[in-house]
């Protein structure tokens, strides 16, 4: 207790800091064994860093990387646009609807990703034409299965359809955790169902659903690499041809690696910064600064994080 002083004021506390003794051990413990770690990657002739410079930018490699993004984009896209169109239907009042999401979802989980990339690519062999017509009536319009169906356009259904299955689950999961009293109070007011969950409930369900979006993304990212069952050649297709040719596996390992840890990076620095707009007037989640912006910044003034 701070004790008076003679004009009746308390005197100020002398605080004393606590000495986190194990907090420096286990750091300097860290710090060695890191800087260990470090050294041996470096001086090991094992790794062939020699090598691994020239391969990183060959241009097989970035033609490589480019059909990685490529497919990585376009199936987050059919994932992202299917997930929301599927947790709408989840969650509509209609049976038939919500079953036929419930089935499409169950389906979808429940087998494998590299059959779904077969089936889509052997669709062919089921259905050899398709068209748009009159149902149990003519066609007025037919198309080659084999034709339109190509191995990248497999690919990108067969990550994609799969993709969305998850992502309904995570947009449902970010809908529902909005107050039904705002939808309530919304439709009072005669705004349709449409317009409500464009302007109230979605922005408010981004940040939910954001974050387990970014995880999506980053494991679309390295999942495209099953797509060598079908011959399509993304980067990890790419380094198995070339170390089969030479032989040196660990050094094009450690290439496709490295792409794929800045890819990785890059996509978590655009998640942080999407989590931290949809955050603007959330106090559960403050507007702060990135880790990015408080690796390279000098300093910040308090009121930042206030």
């Amino acid at each position: 207790m701070s004790t008076p002083t003679e004009d009746g004021r308390a005197e100020p506390i002398k605080a004393v800091p606590v000495r986190h003794v194990g907090r420096w051990v286990a750091g300097v413990i860290v710090l060695a064994l890191a800087a260990l770690a470090i050294r041996s990657i470096i001086v090991n002739p094992n790794f062939h860093w020699d090598i691994i410079g020239p391969y990183l930018f060959d241009s097989r490699i970035a033609d490589a990387l480019l059909t990685t993004l490529r497919l990585t984009l376009l199936s987050m896209i059919v994932g992202v646009v299917g997930g929301v169109v599927l947790a709408v239907m989840r969650l509509s009042p209609n049976p038939l609807v919500s079953g036929a999401a419930g089935i499409y979802i169950w389906l979808f989980r429940g087998t494998p990703l590299i059959t779904q990339l077969i089936f889509w690519a052997y669709l062919g062999a089921l259905y050899p034409t398709f068209g748009l017509g009159i149902p149990f009536g003519p066609e007025f319009v037919t198309w080659q299965t084999i034709a339109t169906i190509t191995v990248p356009v497999a690919a990108v259904l067969g990550l994609g359809l799969n993709e969305a299955a998850y992502m309904s689950e995570i947009v449902r999961a970010g809908i529902q955790s909005i107050d039904e009293g705002q939808t309530e109070a919304a439709s009072a007011l005669g705004m349709t169902r449409g317009k409500i969950l464009r302007r109230i409930v979605l922005p408010q369900a981004m940040r939910v659903i954001i974050p387990p979006t970014g995880n999506q993304v980053i494991s679309m990212l390295k999942t495209t690499s099953l797509v060598v069952v079908i011959g399509e050649k993304e980067l990890m297709v790419t380094v198995g041809q070339i170390y089969a040719q030479n032989f040196l596996v660990i050094p094009l390992l450690i290439v496709a690696a490295i792409w794929y840890l800045v890819c990785t990076s890059v996509l978590t620095v655009i998640q942080g910064w999407i989590e931290r707009k949809f955050a603007r007037g959330s106090t559960a989640m403050p507007n702060q600064p990135g880790w990015a912006s408080r690796m390279f910044a000098f300093r910040f003034s308090r009121k930042e994080y206030e």
